[in-house]
């Protein structure tokens, strides 16, 4: 947009005796993404305008059209005429853009090059350095407030412990920069990040949010019976979600049944109520396991439920969860790379039916 503007493209223009600002033409932009080789080709810049068009970026000066036509057409960005609706994610999004921007370009920024087990980490901080800067640049009130701060940055994958074993904390703990601001990029890779997987596949790109809320009204994934025909529902609940219905799973014949809904919530597994404080808090009697899940042709077999922190339910003893080394009470950590303690089951469903065949999973197992 920045260098539309600096090469004229975008301008007050005139049609219809009415003067739209602040404008471009469809046609001239196609024309300047493939003279300055962001796009291959006409079909490739038609692409990527569309793909502003669907995230509200662009728009037609009428809202006359739904999509990029390469004509002689009036677009404009939102961000030029205000209609740019900002959600509560982009705005933590661009607030760590700019925190980003202010850190890197000060002398004596605590953003340094640490090493830990071994391991050097870039653009790195501890928690309580970024609560003291964040007070003192005014960014934030008081130390609450910062670290609400930081954990809403965590949450949204724009910082990250450097191991990724624990929240934000107002302590020592090492973090860094899981995005790289700086980094040069070029539009075609919109193109490559289609799908919640890609935000995973490509961590350092600043083009889409980490945090991932899709709709949670296919939960499907989760149902279950009762709880000695569990086996049955957990791994033929991913066929259901593929059919689209709401709440269904295949009973041990193949015909589709739609169970009472006190049978579909059997009772937790959990001898008591878990919090995210408890299962982060230094010493705490729990240990993380990684587990890659290779789904079958029918799921990936087994059950999550509850939510901040959600936990293993029920886990098929034949089907690939249980190979990889899932059991029930486990806390489910990460989903493909993303932090999930704070999402309900719902969300974290949607996020497991929408990624990768391969699922890879963080859990938190009580020491025995």
């Amino acid at each position: 947009r920045l260098r539309l503007h600096d090469g004229k493209l975008i301008k007050d223009r005139r049609y219809h005796l009415r003067t739209y600002p602040n404008c471009f033409v469809a046609k001239e932009l196609t024309d300047w993404l493939i003279d300055h080789k962001e796009a291959p080709d006409r079909e490739t810049g038609i692409r990527l305008m569309q793909k502003l068009m669907d995230h509200y970026i662009i728009h037609h000066v009428c809202d006359e059209h739904s999509d990029y036509k390469d004509a002689k057409l009036l677009y404009r960005f939102r961000k030029d005429d205000g209609t740019f609706p900002p959600s509560k994610d982009v705005k933590v999004f661009m607030r760590g853009q700019s925190l980003y921007e202010k850190l890197v370009s000060v002398e004596g920024s605590i953003l340094k090059v640490r090493e830990e087990n071994s391991v050097k980490y870039q653009r790195t901080f501890l928690g309580c350095e970024m609560i003291d800067w964040l007070v003192q640049e005014g960014e934030a009130e008081n130390r609450k407030e910062a670290v609400e701060l930081g954990r809403a940055l965590l949450e949204h994958g724009i910082i990250q412990h450097v191991s990724n074993r624990h929240h934000f904390f107002d302590s020592d703990i090492l973090y860094h920069f899981w995005i790289n601001f700086r980094r040069r990029r070029r539009l075609t890779e919109l193109l490559n990040e289609n799908s919640s997987r890609a935000l995973s596949e490509s961590p350092d790109s600043p083009f889409c949010l980490r945090k991932l809320n899709p709709d949670p009204g296919n939960s499907s994934f989760l149902s279950v019976q009762t709880n000695k025909e569990i086996k049955v529902a957990v791994r033929r609940s991913s066929i259901t979600s593929l059919a689209g219905n709401s709440n269904p799973y295949f009973s041990t014949t193949p015909t589709l049944v739609f169970p009472p809904v006190a049978e579909c919530n059997p009772k937790s597994v959990l001898k008591r109520p878990v919090s995210n404080e408890e299962l982060l808090s230094p010493g705490a009697p729990y240990i993380k396991k990684t587990l890659t899940i290779v789904g079958d042709a029918v799921g990936w077999g087994f059950v999550v439920r509850g939510g901040r922190p959600c936990h293993i339910q029920a886990v098929d003893p034949g089907g690939p969860a249980a190979a990889a080394g899932m059991k029930v009470c486990q806390f489910v950590f990460s989903v493909n790379g993303m932090y999930v303690l704070h999402l309900d089951y719902q969300t974290i469903s949607s996020l497991i039916m929408t990624g990768p065949r391969t699922l890879v999973m963080e859990v938190m197992e009580a020491i025995e």
